[in-house]
């Protein structure tokens, strides 16, 4: 394995690129620790359908966001008939779409906080006002595009007037969003790596709550509890209900699932199918305290690229 030549695919168009870039280094300076023939690429630079098949045996997949963890990216590897790493097209289009995944979590009995779609074109405040009346959707409420990671263009919105202005900014960069109920307690988050749950971490984030800010800035001083301050038994129901979302989307490699601990009960938010590899990623830190490396983190992941995933 030694011998073959990995390509990590890293930085990206998203609004995600500076995470992407971090994950990327990351994973290639371990890569290279670990003796690998290790290059870099960025789709930013160059098209992805611009990789040279003849000189590149197995992708690394570091991209994060739109294009990059979305299927898109995934669809060029496939059709470029290189082996890659996470999860496949299919896999990562329904864990990006936020409306799909939900729809899945739904068909698995994994509970998931109450929500609605809107859609650019379809929306009007008197619409908004009845659906959420029907819905029975009490503010707070937690707004959010339909298909971005990191927690870009998520906001609380604490009143009609609020949500109102969100959803008219929200709407000139995007086509679909989601409002659903915000659900209070414990931020809790688990990784999953080759269908095995590696562990449980939680979140207490010194702002509103675990927003893009909070979860790549030292500056926002996120508390890290590792592992997760819940009972055993509830511990292990987090493992057991993120392996669940795992295989229910088909996810491949590693995943993140994020959680909210509310009232005894997990209320699972979203599946992350290109975790972030940086110094203050959850993965690695989930990794660690299992016993597992930074360095054979990434080499595990990597062990698992294939095609068809």
């Amino acid at each position: 394995m030694k011998n073959k030549r990995i390509l990590v695919v890293f930085g990206g168009t998203s609004g995600e690129r500076a995470v992407s870039l971090n994950s990327g280094k990351a994973c290639f300076k371990a890569l290279r620790k670990k003796g690998y023939k290790v290059s870099i690429f960025d789709p930013k630079k160059k098209s992805l359908t611009l990789i040279n098949k003849k000189k590149t045996d197995i992708i690394f997949n570091a991209l994060h966001g739109r294009n990059g963890e979305d299927g898109v990216a995934q669809s060029y590897f496939e059709y470029l008939r290189i082996p890659y790493t996470h999860s496949g097209v299919i896999s990562s289009f329904n864990a990006m779409n936020k409306v799909i995944s939900k729809k899945i979590f739904k068909q698995n009995n994994i509970k998931s906080p109450k929500y609605i779609v809107l859609k650019k074109g379809y929306y009007s405040n008197t619409k908004l006002k009845k659906i959420l009346k029907t819905k029975k959707l009490d503010f707070p409420v937690v707004i959010k595009p339909a298909n971005e990671g990191s927690s870009i263009g998520v906001k609380i919105c604490k009143n009609l007037t609020e949500l109102n202005s969100i959803i008219k900014l929200l709407f000139k960069k995007y086509l679909e969003l989601i409002v659903e109920g915000y659900v209070g307690g414990q931020e809790i988050q688990v990784a999953v790596l080759n269908n095995i749950p590696l562990g449980a971490i939680e979140l207490k984030p010194k702002r509103k709550f675990y927003d893009y800010k909070a979860k790549y800035s030292k500056a926002a001083k996120t508390l890290h509890i590792m592992p997760a301050g819940i009972k055993k038994s509830k511990y292990n129901e987090a493992l057991t209900i993120a392996k669940k979302a795992h295989q229910a989307l088909g996810c491949k490699g590693i995943t993140r699932s994020d959680f909210k601990f509310f009232k005894n009960q997990f209320y699972l938010l979203e599946i992350n199918t290109q975790p972030g590899m940086t110094d203050l990623s959850l993965v690695p830190e989930i990794a660690s305290y299992k016993g597992i490396s930074f360095e054979n983190l990434v080499e595990k992941i990597l062990l698992n690229a294939s095609l068809n995933r």
